[in-house]
């Protein structure tokens, strides 16, 4: 099997999970935006290594996943949980923040390489996802689950996550004059997000019972 094939399967599959907007492109973006250009870079790699677990996890389980529905429906539930609290922190808290209250400032850039751990950490979202794709890849006899095959997809996924965020904080880096950019506006945007993804989730979960 080409590694260099697989590879590029992951980048272009990872990069289509990530094209919508959601809870990681769009707080890199506001990382980008508030704490400068090397700061959601970092908060990008942070995602990027938890990604690779996760892809990881979905191609080396990605059978028992599909065998075994009742441990995504588990990760949808918590899932479910904490991006309704996500999006009420984004939505009513955070906003009413006192104008003149100053943040404190971050003194290293790695607090943010840990903020994007924790974020991607709790987006399970990749597992169920990884595990369809790769288990619909693998029927089409583009992968297979040797070592070398699962550890080239697991860096294209990576890779293909990486290049998206980026796209993103450079697309409104680009845009930071707009009104759209605002703390306000950022803060509204992340919890329309989140909150849409909730109501899907629920919907998704409702469905299943």
């Amino acid at each position: 099997m080409n590694i260099t094939f697989i590879f590029f399967l992951g980048l272009f599959i990872a990069l289509l999970g990530v094209i919508p907007p959601g809870l990681l492109n769009m707080t890199a973006a506001k990382i980008s935006l508030k704490d400068g250009h090397s700061r959601g870079i970092v908060f990008s790699i942070g995602v990027c290594v938890i990604v690779m677990v996760q892809t990881a996890i979905a191609s080396v389980f990605a059978r028992y996943l599909s065998n075994h529905p009742e441990v995504i429906d588990v990760l949808q539930r918590v899932a479910l949980v904490i991006f309704i609290l996500i999006t009420v922190y984004f939505l009513f808290i955070a906003k009413t923040k006192p104008k003149q209250q100053i943040e404190p400032q971050i003194r290293s850039k790695y607090s943010r390489f840990f903020q994007g751990m924790l974020l991607s950490s709790i987006n399970v979202f990749p597992i169920p996802y990884q595990a369809y794709m790769t288990i619909t890849l693998a029927s089409f006899g583009w992968l297979d689950f040797e070592q070398i095959s699962i550890i080239s997809y697991v860096a294209g996924a990576a890779s293909g996550t990486f290049v998206m965020l980026y796209m993103y904080i450079f697309f409104f880096d680009k845009i930071k004059s707009k009104t759209l950019t605002s703390q306000k506006n950022m803060n509204y945007i992340i919890g329309g997000i989140t909150g849409i993804i909730s109501i899907v989730t629920l919907i998704n979960i409702l469905k299943e019972m």
